[in-house]
C-alpha cells in the first residue's frame, strides 16, 4: 500500500485520504484531538498534540473553555503545531453500542468539520477518533469517520475541504482502505459502504477476470457495489459484471 492514499474525492476540490503521519506533522489550517470533555492534557494523541501546542499554552486555551460534551467540538489555537487550529472533539467510550455510541462517533466527526467550516478552514486532520484508549472497535470506528465526512461534503458542497486521516499503525490503516475501497484493474479506487467480506469477494471475483471483462465505468462499478449490499454471491458478481458491463 501507498503511504498515502486516496478514499474518495467528491468533485475537483474536495477529498478523504489516509495517511501514514503523525497528526502532529500535518500542515493542514486545522488537526483534531480526540480530546475528553474536560479537554485536559490526556494521553496518546491527545499528549501528543498538547506536547506539540505547548501543554501550558493548550492547557490555558482549554481552560477558558471549560468543557466539551461528548459528540461536540470546540477550537483552539494550534499555537507552536504545523497547525494553524486545534479543533477538540470528544468522541465516545465504547460501552458495548447499545447507548448511542455511533451516533456520538459520527457527531464528534461532523461537529469537528462544522466548526472548521464556521472558521472557514479548508483543510483537516483526523486520528480515528474513540478507536484508542475508549476501545471503539476499529471497523466501527470507521464506518462512522467516513460516512460523517462524506455526509459533511455531500451536504457542504459550497465548502472546499481536504480531510485527511492520519494514521501511524499498519494495521489500522490497512482496515480503514479494505473497508471503505474497492480497486479496479485499471488502478482506479472506488468507495462503497462493503463489509470487509464483501470487499474479499470483489477482489478475489476481479483477479479471475480478463482485463477486458473489467473495462468498464466507474459508474458500473458502483452499481455493482450496491448490488453487493443485498447478499450478492461472487458467482453472481462475475456474472453480472459480464453480462453488463463487458467491453464491447
Amino acid at each position: 500500500m501507498n503511504d498515502c492514499m486516496e478514499l474518495r474525492k467528491e468533485d475537483g476540490m474536495s477529498s478523504i485520504h489516509i495517511e501514514k503521519i503523525s497528526i502532529t506533522d500535518l500542515k493542514t489550517d486545522a488537526i483534531v484531538n480526540a480530546a475528553n470533555k474536560h479537554l485536559a492534557q490526556g494521553a496518546g494523541v491527545c499528549g501528543y498534540i498538547f506536547d506539540g501546542a505547548g501543554a501550558a499554552e493548550m492547557t490555558e486555551a482549554c481552560r477558558k473553555i471549560g468543557r466539551c460534551e461528548t459528540g461536540h467540538a470546540v477550537i483552539t489555537p494550534g499555537f507552536r503545531l504545523p497547525a494553524k487550529y486545534v479543533i477538540h472533539a470528544v468522541g465516545p467510550i465504547w460501552m458495548g453500542g447499545d447507548l448511542g455510541e455511533p451516533q456520538l462517533l459520527y457527531s464528534a466527526y461532523k461537529e469537528s468539520l462544522k466548526v472548521a467550516k464556521e472558521n472557514d478552514l479548508h483543510s483537516i486532520g483526523f486520528p480515528l477518533i474513540s478507536a484508542g484508549i475508549y476501545g471503539y472497535p476499529l471497523e466501527g470506528a470507521w464506518q462512522q469517520a467516513i460516512q460523517a465526512c462524506r455526509d459533511f461534503l455531500e451536504e457542504n458542497s459550497d465548502h472546499e475541504m481536504e480531510i485527511i486521516f492520519a494514521v501511524l499503525d499498519d494495521r489500522i490503516k490497512e482496515i480503514g482502505e479494505r473497508y471503505f475501497t474497492v480497486v479496479d484493474k485499471n488502478g482506479g479506487l472506488i468507495q462503497e459502504e462493503l463489509t470487509p467480506a464483501q470487499v474479499d469477494a470483489i477482489q478475489q471475483a476481479q483477479a479471475t477476470l480478463s482485463i477486458e471483462d473489467m473495462k468498464m465505468s466507474t459508474e458500473g462499478i458502483l452499481e455493482i457495489g450496491k448490488m453487493l449490499k443485498g447478499e450478492m454471491t461472487r458467482e453472481q458478481y462475475q456474472q453480472a459484471l459480464k453480462e453488463n458491463y463487458k467491453a464491447k
